[in-house]
């Protein structure tokens, strides 16, 4: 583990964004005991991230709580779940680009992975918003703790920004916590819609390819309800005792 930093402002801000992205999981009912985990890069080539300790509950992490990480170790560092390790550690070392990343068992989503054919279907506003953007990995072998494992994750997410484990849950990455949270939030609500649709079981009403892509597309001027809908979120978290 790297030795005590004095945080820079801006590691200090991802401290702060980081630790209120966990409360809110654990508000909106996606925490899971005191598993799963999310991540930050804090150092500019992207290797060094902030990452949760091992088993603290969600609604109690605060910004000191997180550690200082370098996705260059060869062992899992102390205090580290090891699929935490596995999964973000991996990812920071080999899509840099990825600045912040997200894993998370939240309801819908996890029953979407849960499928057969676990693809997001463009059927509405929400679903539609990750096409072109998914990616899914099916190989599940249990606890994510392997390196590789951690390998074929990174592959499989490529230069998307969402993966589907099969069987697992979800894997968001982004440029900044709120854009990454709120990707995290809509595809959970298009899980939702999907499996509800998918209940009735009546044929769906799947967009073409074109209007799905135009759909996808037409998101992206809207990418500063990000940091206005994080915002609000953060509003609502009761001080932490």
């Amino acid at each position: 583990m790297n030795a005590p930093v004095t945080p820079t402002n801006t590691e200090a801000q991802l401290r702060a964004e980081l630790a209120d992205a966990f409360r809110i999981c654990h508000m909106l009912g996606w925490s899971e005991s005191v598993g799963n985990h999310f991540s930050a890069a804090v150092s500019a080539d992207g290797q060094q991230f902030l990452l949760n300790a091992k088993w603290q509950h969600f609604d109690t992490i605060a910004p000191a709580d997180l550690l200082l990480l370098d996705s260059r170790n060869e062992a899992t560092p102390e205090g580290v779940d090891a699929s935490a390790w596995c999964v973000h550690g991996t990812l920071h070392r080999r899509l840099p680009e990825a600045r912040v990343a997200l894993h998370a068992h939240s309801p819908y989503a996890t029953a979407l992975a849960c499928l057969a054919d676990p693809t997001i279907v463009p059927i509405d506003n929400n679903t539609a918003r990750f096409y072109g953007r998914t990616a899914y990995d099916l190989s599940f072998g249990g606890i994510a703790d392997a390196t590789e494992e951690g390998e074929r994750i990174a592959d499989a997410i490529g230069d998307k920004s969402v993966l589907v484990m099969g069987n697992h849950g979800v894997t968001i990455v982004g440029e900044t916590v709120a854009d990454a949270f709120e990707d995290l939030y809509f595809f959970e609500k298009a899980a939702q819609t999907l499996i509800l649709a998918r209940s009735t079981g009546a044929p769906l009403a799947v967009l073409s390819d074109a209007v799905a892509q135009n759909t996808a597309d037409g998101w992206r001027p809207y990418r500063g309800m990000a940091a206005k809908h994080f915002a609000y979120l953060r509003s609502k978290l009761p001080a932490l005792a």
